[in-house]
């Protein structure tokens, strides 16, 4: 089953290959001369690896530039570019309404949204673990206290999951991202059906992180990016429904099979009446060329495809070429 996101997905992107995308269907970044300043970010712990592969790149092509990328969620992003503190605000969740709001009252416009990227979050259990795979009934009994996604008990121990002995008395320990990363938002919102998490779910601080804590023991279970595969664990698949699993791969994600997708977004204060600084400008250009999204796929996500890239440079003015 393809959701809405999947079919917009199959509608934008037009290989089925990463690599092609940002290899061969964007082109080379051209340097232009007189690009210096500081560049700030502040945002998304998602964005973190990606937003720094970005700056650090686009400093080496440009000296002149000083460069911090401080990531310590997506909530972070909106009072940063509302206060102007950063110009660059990467969020793995769309903006709030109130968070809009607040920017538009301090500015007399909206902030600009730029979709960058894909993300696809992934479920992470102990290597050893021998469970095939979750749907969204099982996730949601998990990690939820409301059960909305048709669960009708609490899954507490391995056992409620169908495995056997020595697996079935095992307790599951979990794992997740804290209330401010925009990761714990869209999981809360599309994996829990709009309910509210456990108490007993250890939130961490980053992405990394979790993914880290499920390696440390051998019952636990954590949700956090695909891109954040460490040794020690492995991802399993999941389904809406029943057990036709979907593993979260590059072609799976493209198509929309796979049901926890989403798009990443850089947010930037944009005048309407108003250039972009030369500084801004070029950074922007940077991250929808050839070497941007190949960034992207290099930090285990999914690269955009040149369609979506030229309209999202349009919204601020900038030709695709």
């Amino acid at each position: 089953m393809k959701t809405r996101f999947g079919t917009i997905i199959a509608l934008l992107i037009s290989c089925t290959s990463l690599g092609v995308a940002a290899q061969e269907q964007f082109r080379p970044y051209k340097k232009v001369p007189g690009i210096s300043g500081e560049l700030t970010s502040v945002g998304s712990d998602t964005l973190a690896g990606m937003t720094t592969l970005w700056v650090e790149e686009f400093k080496q092509l440009y000296p002149g530039v000083n460069g911090q990328v401080q990531a310590s969620g997506s909530s972070t992003a909106p009072p940063a570019l509302t206060e102007q503190t950063a110009q660059f605000g990467p969020m793995s969740r769309p903006m709030r309404n109130r968070e809009i709001e607040a920017f538009e009252r301090a500015h007399g416009y909206k902030p600009t949204a730029l979709r960058v990227a894909i993300d696809a979050i992934g479920i992470f259990v102990h290597q050893d673990n021998p469970i095939k795979g979750l749907n969204f009934t099982q996730i949601d009994s998990i990690f939820s206290a409301t059960l909305r996604c048709g669960a009708t008990q609490y899954s507490r121990t391995w056992a409620n999951l169908g495995l056997d002995y020595p697996w079935a008395h095992r307790s599951i320990q979990l794992f997740g991202r804290n209330s401010v990363s925009g990761t714990y938002g869209y999981f809360k919102k599309k994996a829990l059906c709009g309910g509210d998490f456990r108490n007993d779910v250890n939130e961490q601080p980053g992405s990394a992180s979790v993914v880290q804590s499920v390696a440390s023991s051998i019952n636990t279970i954590g949700y956090s990016g695909v891109g954040y595969q460490v040794s020690g664990v492995k991802r399993i698949p999941i389904a809406l429904e029943g057990d036709e699993y979907v593993e979260p791969t590059r072609e799976n994600i493209l198509s929309g099979e796979y049901p926890l997708s989403r798009y990443l977004y850089v947010y930037i204060n944009k005048s309407p009446t108003k250039a972009l600084s030369p500084l801004e400008r070029e950074f922007i250009r940077f991250i929808y060329s050839q070497q941007g999204q190949t960034l992207v796929e290099r930090d285990g996500y999914v690269a955009i495809s040149p369609e979506l890239a030229e309209q999202e440079l349009a919204k601020v003015g900038i030709e695709f070429n």
